[in-house]
């Protein structure tokens, strides 16, 4: 038996990314165009690196409360009653080591070996590891696809309830479809949850990327009532260009704090309070940073959707929320091998929409989060290959 196959089969089960295949492949060459990642191409903000930099220097390197320090969980506090207009006291803050790290004490909390969580695909692929990872089953809906749109058959949603069925998973504004959920559809899945007992995890994290005609997308934040099980996950990688930061968070009942405080305990034992400093003012302080960061996805997406829409081979509307578009190009049979091919013939790096399961085998995902001037010439060398197909 080698060293590898006595591991446990859940790790063993583990599978690559689909999207780091891609940037694996494209590595070390010139002129790349890499729009392969869900990020942006700006560092973080200077006044939030400061706050970081200033703590650090203090000496705020010790260890800190696992829910997070008072300052940044009143910070969320303001947060939301800024941009939610809701009323919520800091019990119901938790900070976490990512968004990713959040999403797993989220499937943790409310899952056990043998159950399933229902998620909507295509879907970051990391929500299915996570599931799996935790001892659960992941089982996905496919979002309807028609005129370049995507849609949610509820009647879909709930013929797949069963009895080990704990959890539905909603990502909305959507990675990496960009289907974003209206009001209504929010109504309807938390009345099904709440008619069957299940919990839903909200991962929320493009909110205030939207395109609509509000000033973010539609939430739970705006329906749910006391009592309802809802789980938020959330993270300041997008908004504020702080990917590499790992710094996230959870918004939940207060009567789940202790549970919570306990599963960060025996993963990461909390964040660094110095890094915690800085989220605190990309809170506080980062509106106008944020909405810079929206105003440059916008006029990106426009190239970029524009551009492509207009060979007549591209079956995809301009996503309502999020950063992505997701190209259904004619001839492409194989997203996988097409995004190697484009990395070969134009220096693009798009992700295969097969990363991102069921649903997504025919599509490849752009990010758009970019210098505009850049996405143009992303978009001129797409537009050329596409033509040549």
């Amino acid at each position: 038996m080698s060293i590898v196959s006595s591991l446990s089969p859940r790790a063993l089960a583990a599978p690559e990314s689909g999207i780091v295949e891609v940037i694996t492949y494209a590595r070390g060459r010139e002129g790349l165009i890499p729009l392969w990642a869900g990020e942006g191409d700006l560092p973080s903000p200077d006044f939030v690196n400061r706050a970081a930099s200033d703590a650090l220097l203090a000496g705020e390197t010790f260890y800190t409360w696992q829910r997070g320090i008072p300052e940044l969980r009143e910070a969320f506090s303001r947060y939301y009653a800024r941009h939610f207009s809701v009323s919520l006291p800091v019990e119901h803050f938790y900070v976490t080591g990512s968004g990713m790290h959040a999403i797993m004490l989220c499937v943790q909390a409310v899952t056990s070996p043998g159950d399933e969580l229902i998620y909507l695909s295509p879907a970051w692929p990391n929500i299915v590891s996570a599931v799996e990872i935790s001892g659960a089953s992941a089982v996905g809906l496919p979002l309807d696809f028609k005129d370049g749109g995507w849609s949610l058959d509820l009647a879909k949603l709930e013929a797949l309830i069963t009895p080990r069925t704990r959890a539905l998973f909603i990502n909305t504004p959507s990675n990496p479809t960009g289907w974003t959920a209206t009001r209504e559809d929010l109504a309807n899945i938390l009345a099904l949850a709440r008619r069957h007992g299940l919990w839903i995890i909200a991962d929320e994290i493009y909110a205030l990327y939207y395109y609509g005609d509000a000033p973010r997308a539609p939430s739970f934040m705006d329906i749910m009532e006391e009592g309802d099980r809802i789980l938020f996950a959330n993270s300041f990688s997008k908004n504020w260009s702080m990917t590499g930061w790992r710094v996230g968070w959870i918004v939940a009942p207060p009567e789940l704090g202790q549970v919570i405080e306990n599963l960060i305990q025996y993963s990461n034992s909390g964040v660094a309070q110095f890094m915690q400093r800085g989220a605190v003012v990309a809170l506080d302080q980062g509106d106008d940073f944020v909405r810079g960061n929206i105003e440059r996805a916008t006029r990106s997406r426009d190239i970029l959707c524009d551009a492509l829409i207009a060979t007549n081979r591209v079956e995809t509307l301009k996503p309502d929320g999020a950063l992505y578009a997701f190209l259904k190009v004619d001839g492409v049979t194989d997203s996988r091998r097409t995004a190697l091919d484009i990395i070969d013939k134009t220096g693009v790096v798009l992700a295969p929409g097969s990363a991102f399961g069921k649903g997504g085998e025919l599509f490849l995902r752009a990010c758009f989060l970019r210098d505009p001037r850049q996405v143009e010439e992303a978009a001129g060398r797409l537009r050329d290959y596409i033509l040549k197909l």
